[in-house]
């Protein structure tokens, strides 16, 4: 077992939370500390849409971090029945058209209860597809209906592998109903990825804001 400083304990309420965020490696001692651990996660910046027809990252995706993590809350589009797409790019964004191939499943459950399901999504996913990939899909455009989410990307810096990603989300479906999406897949390109877009399918992204984070 490790053990806490008392410089760090007196910052322990009864109810076990640390009212300080001053703890470093030195007030604990016993437990082993991962390479990089310190570094965590890093904020690198954001866009906030106001009718925005895309939103996209073009500088701060190198080979600095090993993984990028894409944070979108509250996306909430112009046009009914609409979802989220990404695509990417090795030319810093002046070409969206990176090939990928997916796989897309989802569980549903609808505000009345009259339909729950579990499915893979043929008509979301791609096959060595230069398309947009679906993140959500079917959402509402009422004023509290939004899909929030994010996606991971590894290692887009390589010229030796492809570049996998993962993302998960859960939207408010123009029918009343949550759907929990599960997107992964890997753009085939040996080609440095330094951009990507994200937009709706069709018409606007109303409001919403999207993070950019690195991970060590």
């Amino acid at each position: 077992m490790g053990a806490i400083a008392r410089s760090a304990a007196n910052n322990i309420t009864t109810s076990g939370v640390f009212t300080s965020n001053a703890i470093t490696n030195s007030s604990v001692t016993g437990i082993t500390v991962l390479a990089n651990a310190s570094d965590g996660i890093t904020l690198i910046s954001s866009q906030t849409a106001s009718a925005s027809a895309t939103i996209s990252f073009t500088t701060g995706i190198d080979s600095t971090y090993k993984a990028y993590k894409f944070v979108f809350v509250n996306i909430h589009p112009a046009t009914n029945d609409t979802g989220l797409q990404f695509n990417l790019s090795t030319d810093g964004g002046s070409n969206y058209n990176v090939t990928k191939t997916t796989t897309n499943f989802r569980a549903i459950h609808f505000e009345n209860d009259a339909t729950t399901a579990l499915g893979y999504r043929v008509d979301e996913d791609l096959a060595q597809s230069t398309g947009f990939q679906y993140l959500f899909a079917g959402n509402g455009n009422g004023n509290d209906e939004s899909g929030s989410g994010s996606i991971t990307l590894f290692n887009p810096s390589s010229t030796t592998y492809v570049k996998h990603f993962i993302a998960t989300s859960n939207n408010y479906y123009e029918l009343d109903g949550s759907f929990n999406w599960f997107v992964a897949g890997y753009g085939n390109t040996t080609s440095a990825v330094n951009a990507i877009q994200f937009k709706m399918n069709s018409g606007n992204i109303d409001a919403g804001t999207i993070y950019m984070y690195g991970i060590k």
